[in-house]
């Protein structure tokens, strides 16, 4: 790269120099994003005869969570079989302690093992909804390990991971890899010869998170030693592939104990995104957090989501080293925890938001305070106006037409012009992919391809922005880019956003840059291709690590958020935003060229863009391992004796409605045409998903049942009022709404009443409200109940309540119960069939997970 000439290069030859830099930093951070560690298959290092964390032992646990037990759904048999064989380790753990005691008796090492049980009942507000679960005889297993003395046991950390699956799924990767790490972290632990406890680590595996962290409430409530508990490591997987998130930390005390794993991997940017509630998950820490008002850790495998919740979890599609990665972090931390530096003894008086900026960059962890990002900051900002003035040179006096101040502000209108350029020129194709097209979300099935699509057009429409604005000078306007973002950085900070350092951290190489360049050319001179080098590395490495972290979220995640979400908007506009990040010296560096320049690139990028719509407009969405999630509810209505089937989608893709006229016409009466169900309160027959059915888009078919899916499924599901009372006197009836659901899982019911008291919380609505009431409850137990006083309405004086109610059939769930079938009469017979036919229909491009379900209304 040249220092100066007094002939200017070409765009292309500038370009040419700078492509080992644009292309070279992208790969060493895309290289660093995903790099994992080589997968241990030993349980004891060969060189030190020391036990080590394997991935073939976490892998294992986890194939026989998810493969030879299977689909372990709250209430099923396969939910208790999980939890039996987790008793048996834990025991398993606990006798390898006495044996290890026995042997050497001057060691400190005690562990205890608790199967708890219980039932209880808690609110869960979620997307805006008001729901309530209630659950009787779940079960946790808890260990901990300690060093046997009082001292030891006062102040613990928990390790929590859930033992459950969803509805659809096995639940390799979310949690079985979870419960693999920890056992495997307590053989560790347990058989080092020189480790010894300075603080209590307990280790619970709950047993039901995924009927909305029932179990983590039950330990939170109720265990008799959730009061020592001082900090949480919750850990999740919500895909599975590349290193484990932490993409939740709750002190600054917790964020410095996870600075002590050899492989850290999170940022304040993840954090603040997931505390805003742009990402509508939650995970078990929100009962610990809630109930205990414990400090801690959330971590999560979150690359590849696409199988979240899906049949295809399975250890198959767990690549090689994520388990190990995230193993030997969470055994790290723990070591940490439980040792004499901890902090656990610091946090008896509960624990402060964390006012702490932390990094992962390029393999180094970076850490400080607030009040440390403020004073570097300021310092930031002052220091660039200074530059900026410092290396500001007047033009000739022929061409002085503006004062220095008037030039970078027209400088920094043209910088901020091509963000709002990016951004309206990314949304405009966008708007054409999705309704000019109909061709949405086309970029689903690859999370980074849609930078294909949306980065040319960002680049035109910055481009474009800048033709209004004539002739710009290169370093007035290389100097109002930093202006800009040291700027935005102080102001951010100032106003407690941590995720505004990631401004901070582009404007110091770039000031960094701008000194270089006083060196390497004279006045008057173009900017140095090396002080764009030394200003672009910055950006480009944490650019890049942004579109692969922001775009590993949030494209999967776009086949789950619902038929209104504006999907392609939004992908639209991150690559934009993030581009704007990685890019941030486009505009100086093209005002080098000058308009011609300028104008030609925008035709050319222009072009590109056509080219792009072109070739998206031909793509599929979806393919084998990037499914369409489908959602099949076989209806049994108690109160009509009338069958239907629900299908729903969740995502904007076109394709859905022109997919369901094919189902009513292979499988619904003649001449049915399919017409979208509204998916409001008083769609009942969702209810066993809510509040997540908010997001479906619903199809109702009437079944003509062929004869041999005419044997009706046993049940005896019924809603009834006990211990009934009415006292005209205070105008209040008291009730016990009695629900019997053998064989029945799930159960929800809904109803509309001004209740002024009832055994779910101590604070119902003060008003007539309709109220979600949806239950959890261990395999076997068929019955459940709430206590209530509600206010007589004036136009009902018996205070009659309408309450809809539906469940799940334990044996009539597919895939599932496929090993039962026979036992899932009517519904299990019908989904065998429609299943191959989407499976044929759709390519395999289809996942769906089909409930059989039963139903009614009944006034009581």
């Amino acid at each position: 790269m040249s220092t100066h000439s007094p002939r200017r290069w070409g765009l292309g030859k500038s370009l040419l120099c700078l492509a080992p830099l644009l292309v070279g930093v992208p790969f060493l951070a895309y290289r660093e994003n995903y790099a994992l560690p080589e997968p241990v298959i030993d349980l004891t290092n060969p060189t030190t005869g020391l036990p080590q964390l394997s991935e073939a032992r976490v892998l294992a646990h986890a194939k026989y969570l998810s493969e030879d037990i299977g689909f372990r759904t709250v209430g099923t048999r396969e939910h208790a079989e999980g939890d039996a064989w987790m008793v048996k380790q834990a025991e398993d753990i606990q006798r390898q302690c006495e044996e290890i005691v026995r042997a050497h008796p001057t060691r400190k090492l005690e562990c205890e093992v608790w199967h708890q049980q219980g039932s209880g009942a808690h609110r869960f507000d979620m997307m805006g909804h008001r729901l309530y679960k209630t659950y009787v005889d779940l079960t946790n297993i808890v260990v901990r390990v300690s060093d046997g003395t009082q001292e030891g046991k006062q102040h613990a950390v928990l390790v929590n991971a859930h033992l459950d699956s969803t509805l659809p799924s096995p639940g390799a990767a979310d949690d079985a890899l979870s419960v693999g790490i920890m056992l495997e972290c307590m053989r560790v632990l347990v058989n080092t010869p020189d480790w010894v406890p300075s603080h209590a680590i307990i280790f619970l595996f709950n047993n039901a998170e995924e009927s909305l962290q029932d179990a983590s409430h039950l330990f939170a409530t109720q265990h008799p030693i959730r009061e020592s508990v001082r900090a949480v490591v919750n850990l999740e997987a919500a895909g599975t592939t590349g290193r484990e998130l932490l993409f939740q930390a709750t002190s600054e005390e917790m964020i410095r104990a996870y600075s002590h794993v050899p492989r850290p991997y999170g940022t304040i940017v993840a954090n603040e995104v997931f505390s805003s509630g742009i990402i509508l998950s939650d995970t078990d820490f929100r009962q610990f957090q809630d109930y205990m008002n414990v400090t801690g850790l959330d971590i999560a495998v979150i690359g590849n989501s696409y199988l979240y919740h899906m049949r295809k979890d399975l250890v198959e599609n767990i690549e090689p080293g994520v388990a190990q990665h995230m193993g030997e972090n969470v055994l790290a931390l723990l070591l940490h925890l439980s040792s004499p530096e901890s902090p656990l003894p610091n946090l008896t008086a509960g624990f402060t938001k964390p006012k702490t900026v932390f990094y992962q960059y390029l393999g180094a962890f970076i850490i400080y305070s607030f009040r440390t990002a403020n004073i570097l900051y300021i310092t930031l900002f002052v220091a660039s106006a200074a530059l900026a003035r410092a290396v500001y040179v007047d033009p000739a006096p022929a061409l002085r037409t503006k004062s220095a101040l008037g030039e970078q502000v027209k400088s920094a209108a043209a910088v901020g012009a091509a963000v709002i350029g990016a951004l309206v020129g990314a949304n405009v194709v966008a708007l054409l992919m999705a309704k000019g097209l109909g061709k949405g979300m086309s970029w689903f099935s690859s999370e980074r391809s849609c930078m294909l699509l949306y980065a040319p057009a960002a680049l035109s429409g910055a481009l474009l922005s800048q033709l209004p604005f004539g002739r710009l000078r290169e370093r007035t306007t290389f100097a109002s880019v930093i202006l800009l973002q040291s700027f935005v950085a102080c102001v951010g900070q100032l106003l407690g956003v941590g995720s505004a350092g990631v401004f901070a951290l582009t404007a110091f190489p770039m000031v960094v840059a701008t000194a270089l360049n006083a060196i390497l050319t004279k006045a008057g001179d173009d900017i140095s291709l090396w002080s764009y080098a030394v200003a672009l590395f910055t950006p480009l490495s944490l650019g890049a690590q942004m579109f692969f972290i922001v775009l590993d979220v949030f494209v999967p995640l776009t086949g789950r958020t619902g038929e209104e979400a504006p999907a392609e908007h939004i992908i639209a506009s991150i690559v934009a935003g993030v581009g704007a990040y990685t890019l941030p010296l486009l505009v100086p560096f093209m005002h080098r060229f000058g308009q011609r320049t300028i104008t030609r690139a925008t035709v050319l990028c222009t072009m590109l863009t056509a080219v792009a719509i072109a070739v998206f407009s031909m793509r599929s969405p979806f393919d084998q391992m990037h499914q369409k999630r489908m959602f099949v509810i076989h209806m049994e209505n108690i109160t009509t004796q009338e069958q239907y089937l629900h299908v729903a989608a969740a995502d904007s893709a076109p394709g859905f409605p022109q997919l369901a006229q094919r189902i009513a016409e292979d499988w619904s009466v003649p001449g049915a045409v399919p017409t979208p169900m509204t998916m409001d309160a008083w769609n009942n027959d969702w209810d066993v998903v809510y509040p997540f059915s908010a997001f479906l888009t619903p199809y109702k078919f009437e079944l003509p049942l062929k004869s041999e899916h005419l044997d009706a499924i046993d049940h005896g599901f019924a809603v009834s009022a006990t211990n009934d009372t009415t006292d005209r006197h205070s105008g209040t009836r008291s009730l016990t709404l009695l629900v019997r659901h053998p064989g029945i899982i799930w159960t929800a019911i809904a109803f509309n009443a001004h209740v002024l008291k009832w055994t779910l919380d101590e604070s119902p609505p003060e008003e007539y409200a309709r109220h979600y009431v949806k239950e959890g409850s261990f395999y076997g137990h068929d019955a459940w109940s709430l206590d209530m006083v509600v206010k007589i309405p004036e136009h009902d004086p018996d205070a009659r309540i309408a309450v809809n109610f539906v469940g799940i059939h334990e044996k009539a769930m597919w895939p599932a119960k496929v090993a039962e079938k026979a036992h899932g009469g009517r519904a299990m017979q019908l989904f065998e069939e429609f299943d191959a036919w989407l499976e044929k229909e759709t390519a395999g491009t289809a996942d769906a997970l089909l409930l059989g379900c039963v139903g009614g209304i009944t006034i009581v």
